[in-house]
């Protein structure tokens, strides 16, 4: 399980444990955190999980998959660095203490 921080574009935080397994977008949705809609439902089909990763986690997350990274080009105002998509992110302990931010806005 990872403690995980998700701060909304206003600075609102909301910190909530997420089961191993899970994804951080499942983590979001099962939680009822505003920000990140999930449209797609994880298929990486869609830039609506996207987040801006603590810069302090950018090098600890597994690389960007080409799929990824083609969906973060239709994302709100992505950043080449910190920018993710929470379907791509699985939950593991190494993920304890993660931060991401959301967006103004996902489109």
């Amino acid at each position: 399980m990872a403690r995980i921080t998700y701060v909304e574009h206003s600075g609102r935080e909301h910190v909530v444990d997420v089961a191993n397994g899970l994804t951080v977008m499942e983590g979001a949705r099962d939680n009822g955190i505003p920000g990140i809609e999930a449209d797609c439902g994880g298929a990486c089909a869609c830039s609506t999980c996207h987040v801006y990763v603590d810069p302090a986690w950018v090098d600890r997350l597994p690389p960007k998959q080409a799929m990824e990274a083609d969906m973060l080009d239709f994302a709100w105002e992505p950043d080449a660095l910190r920018s993710r998509l929470t379907c791509q992110l699985k939950v593991t302990d190494a993920l304890d203490g993660l931060r991401v931010q959301m967006p103004e806005k996902q489109i």
